[in-house]
């Protein structure tokens, strides 16, 4: 073992000592990829400005105020993803070679979520009602919330989907005008960093170690307003004709990133003496750019209401953060912001049971074929999904009502040529071109407990 594969051993257990087990990680999070709730999951998130539940938080915590009642939510998401590559037989060089069909990534995503919502009127000296709310997500069903992996890629990888291990936003809303709310809230990821200093010998023995690992919270926000035009023209909705079914909504959602640093000194008595080999690592685990959205409501009805709404998600400005990032920086991604259209139905057919459905268009944000090491794959995708809900309303035990919820979301992703490109000398690039696509299968369910 030569001295440079020996250091980059302890350096590998740096990161190992730092952080949970890997997983394969991706730039987004699990709300923005599949969607929180069911109805989130089962609208394509089209109608997830305008859900009542605690999954407002996130999508428009301005709405958290149209249902008055309390509420306690624990759900589960599953989605199961096939992501493929397939060679078009211009494979060159000792690279691995891409088989028609290879899976590039089938690791499931796997979220246990509890969400909670309430008033909080009741604790403070004012009688305008202030809500609150939180939701918190941690993958493999409880498991896993530290996990983390960032690296380059010989066979390629695909850049937006993976594991999210921890989820975590908190806010709330309130009404700041006849027909106008407002709402604020905090979504938390983690910055970690780690330090080994350690004394080896040839044989890879260690002594004299301190290892020392940090993280700290990275909060940003999400900010939105509310209108229910009824109101705000004529003081009741039931006097406004047409415009008392109209409400629109504006959201901003602040980028967020999970990042780990890493410096490591080693020490080699008689071969490499103080201070040593120092490494020094910055990388990304995940990422999500910006969000600006707009949404419109329109109620037909007491029972059917329909949504529109458009995202736009300014993924440029990862680029910046690629090129400091250590293990990617020669990768030159070129990004390009993105519009997503969404549209969201739901149809209360009594008083027990509502139907949703929705569908989504995302194009892909990245902009070249070619993203050397790294290979990043991505492409254009559809969204189609159907779910329902349904409510107990004299629940056994309980005074309050029941509510379960079943969201489903199949995702397509279009076929899409790329290059896959090396920086190591001696290499004929492309050394292999290769066409990605694949799908995805969403299913979340929820259990809502009204008070």
């Amino acid at each position: 073992m030569t001295v440079i594969h020996r250091y980059r051993w302890l350096a590998g257990m740096v990161l190992a000592g730092a952080l949970a087990g890997p997983v394969q990680a991706a730039m987004g999070n699990t709300a923005t990829t599949y969607g929180l709730l069911p109805m989130d999951v089962a609208t394509a998130q089209g109608l997830s400005m305008f859900n009542t539940q605690a999954s407002a938080l996130y999508y428009n915590p301005a709405y958290l105020t149209r249902d008055p009642r309390g509420e306690l939510t624990v759900g589960l998401l599953h989605g199961e993803q096939e992501l493929r590559a397939a060679s078009q037989g211009t494979a060159s060089g000792g690279l691995p070679v891409i088989r028609d069909g290879d899976v590039l990534n089938d690791t499931p995503s796997q979220q246990t979520l509890i969400a909670m919502k309430t008033d909080l009127t009741s604790i403070t000296q004012f009688e305008h009602p202030i809500y609150f709310a939180f939701v918190a997500g941690v993958e493999k069903y409880g498991e896993e919330m530290l996990a983390f992996k960032s690296q380059t890629s010989d066979a390629g990888q695909f850049m937006q989907y993976g594991r999210q291990p921890l989820f975590l936003n908190i806010g709330g809303g309130m009404e700041l005008f006849n027909g106008i709310t407002g709402g604020a809230s905090a979504h938390v990821s983690l910055r970690s960093e780690a330090s080994l200093v350690a004394s080896s010998d040839l044989g890879g023995n260690t002594r004299y170690e301190r290892l020392d690992v940090s993280a700290k919270p990275v909060i940003r926000p999400v900010i939105s307003a509310n209108f229910e035009w009824g109101k705000v023209f004529c003081g009741n909705n039931q006097r406004c004709g047409w415009l008392g079914n109209l409400e629109t909504a504006l959201a901003f959602r602040g980028h967020t990133e999970a990042r780990t640093s890493v410096e490591s000194s080693i020490t080699i008595p008689g071969t490499v003496v103080d201070p040593g080999i120092t490494l020094l690592i910055d990388t990304l685990d995940s990422w999500q750019p910006d969000i600006i959205s707009a949404g419109m409501l329109y109620r037909f009805n007491e029972r059917l209401r329909l949504a529109l709404s458009v995202e736009q998600q300014n993924w440029q400005a990862l680029e910046d953060e690629l090129d400091r990032d250590t293990l990617k920086d020669q990768a030159q991604v070129e990004l390009k912001d993105i519009l997503v259209p969404r549209i969201g139905l739901e149809w209360q057919v009594n008083d027990s049971l509502s139907l949703s459905a929705g569908a989504a268009f995302q194009p892909s944000p990245l902009d070249t074929i070619r993203t050397p090491d790294v290979n990043y794959l991505d492409s254009d995708k559809t969204l189609i999904g159907i779910g329902g809900a349904w409510t107990v309303q004299h629940p056994p035990i309980l005074a309050y009502p029941v509510r379960l919820d079943l969201g489903y979301q199949y995702q397509m992703l279009e076929e899409r040529d790329f290059e896959l490109t090396t920086t190591r000398p001696g290499f004929t690039n492309p050394y292999e071109t290769v066409t990605a696509d694949g799908e995805a299968h969403v299913l979340a369910g929820s259990i809502t407990l009204k008070f």
